[in-house]
């Protein structure tokens, strides 16, 4: 199924970042379908030409510190143990302005003592596109992060990585138990995205559908506010 969504008034988005653009996969009661967009912009356009989403879970950072670390990504390397590397440390958002790695690992030394990655840094143009799109979006917005999300959903952290074959059928086991079945190729938006980023979209959409529900919890229980005013915490 992909492109079908149905209706509804609790119908909810979870989206990933992929190598070619956005993932988004819809939850609206036992019905489930994925998207596929280059920005994100598009994407929930996309989805909402079939209906209205109630909340949007997304897993990118909102809410950029002006020096030091967030306390919601320290909390989440917590929270998920042996696979804490997968939580990277946001950048600040003056590192942002670095035209080169090199430049903004400077920068965000000077502000955290710490320099950030290259892996972290080539996500500069989604962290600065989710950025803008946050301020004008119309809809409830929260941020997660997949590996929060599956601890949350399996009642304990995983311990194997989304990217090896064992990994990968937990995940995919843990969300057909929980009622989201990804069947079928899934369109475009399976031809466009990685497995471990539908994987990883869908459990945003559990998150989004238990924020709905009043069930969700966040890190930190207060959520931070930088200079941007934006509100930063991880929800599970």
């Amino acid at each position: 199924m992909a492109d079908t969504a149905v209706m509804r008034i609790d119908r909810v988005l979870g989206v990933d970042a992929c190598k070619a653009g956005w993932i988004g996969v819809t939850l609206a009661g036992e019905n489930t379908n994925a998207y596929f967009a280059e920005n994100i912009r598009d994407l929930v356009a996309k989805v909402e030409a079939n209906g209205t989403v109630a909340v949007i879970a997304v897993d990118m950072p909102i809410g950029l510190p002006d020096r030091g670390h967030r306390e919601a990504d320290t909390l989440a390397r917590g929270v998920i143990g042996a696979l804490r590397s997968s939580v990277f440390m946001t950048p600040t958002r003056a590192a942002l302005d670095g035209v080169d790695h090199a430049t903004a690992s400077a920068s965000n030394k000077k502000l955290t003592d710490k320099g950030i990655s290259i892996q972290a840094f080539g996500l500069k143009p989604k962290l600065l596109e989710v950025d803008v799109w946050v301020r004008s979006a119309d809809r409830r917005i929260i941020e997660v992060h997949p590996e929060v999300c599956f601890a949350a959903l399996a009642g304990e952290p995983l311990t194997a990585g989304k990217k090896t074959w064992a990994g990968s059928e937990h995940r995919r086991r843990l969300l057909a138990d929980a009622g989201i079945v990804l069947d079928g190729d899934l369109g475009e938006a399976g031809r466009r995205a990685a497995a471990d980023d539908v994987l990883d979209a869908a459990v945003a959409a559990w998150t989004a559908a238990r924020y709905l529900r009043g069930e969700a919890t966040s890190l930190p229980e207060k959520p931070q506010v930088f200079s941007d005013g934006l509100k930063s915490a991880i929800w599970r």
